[in-house]
This record gives C-alpha cells, sequence and structure tokens, in this order.
C-alpha cells in the first residue's frame, strides 16, 4: 500500500504574471523550487488563499532571483496579478517511509522574498498509521 503525503510546499506566494496563451503551468523561481524542494515539471497543487480556487498543474522553473509567480495557460483565468496562493506537493509514500518522513515549508512574504524555511516533524508516537488516530 501506498500513501500520499504532504511532501512540500510555498506558503503565501504572490502572483506576479498570468500569461494565458501559455500552454499550462506554474513558473516559479528556480531559487524558490530549489527552496521548496520541487523539481522543475513536477506536479503541483496550487490553491488560491485570495479568491478560494484549486488547481493542479506542473512547475516549469523561472529565471533565478526573479521572483516569478505566473500562471500560466487556463490557470490564468483562476488568479489574479497579487493574489496569494500556496503550491503544495506530494509524495507517494510507503506507511513506513510515511512514519519518518517531515515535509518541507517556504513561507514568503509580499516579494516572494524567503522568509523562513522549516520542514514539520511529528513525534512517532502520536499517530497510529493503523488507526489515524491520537495516541496520547
Amino acid at each position: 500500500m501506498k500513501l500520499t503525503m504532504f511532501k512540500s510546499k510555498l506558503h503565501q506566494m504572490v502572483v506576479t504574471e498570468a500569461n494565458l496563451m501559455y500552454e499550462g503551468s506554474i513558473t516559479i523561481d528556480q531559487d524558490l523550487l530549489d527552496a521548496a524542494d520541487l523539481l522543475p515539471y513536477e506536479k503541483v497543487q496550487v490553491l488560491n488563499i485570495t479568491n478560494g480556487q484549486r488547481l493542479e498543474t506542473y512547475t516549469i522553473p523561472g529565471e533565478r532571483g526573479s521572483k516569478v509567480c505566473c500562471l500560466n495557460g487556463a490557470a490564468a483565468r483562476l488568479t489574479q496579478i497579487g493574489d496569494r496562493i500556496i503550491v503544495i506537493a506530494y509524495a507517494e509514500m510507503t506507511p513506513e517511509e510515511a512514519k519518518s518522513h517531515t515535509p518541507r515549508v517556504v513561507v514568503v512574504d509580499e516579494q516572494n522574498e524567503i522568509k523562513s524555511v522549516f520542514n514539520y516533524s511529528m513525534p512517532a508516537t502520536s499517530y497510529s498509521l493503523e488507526t489515524g488516530l491520537r495516541e496520547d
């Protein structure tokens, strides 16, 4: 059995561009992709904090240091420049891998500058993977 686990995210990104005439995807500064452990062409979920829209697409690396966050193609209709978004990636893991996994979180400011980078951690005894219930 494989579990789909939260792998990493870019939190509170600001949309800097929207390109309706592109085939699709989200262009993100390569430095931000690296910080969040996201690969070019990796599938991501985009959650628009401003308007509540959600979509799935894939990443395209943008110019390093540009702070670009551009929704392309159909996704450009679901966002506007200045919207705040969360970009999340998930990974398939065995239950054993999931027990030791710690998701990476990159929080950015209004200029898409990195404010903080951290990994969530959860004590292994807090949850039972068998029942999904807290054990404390």
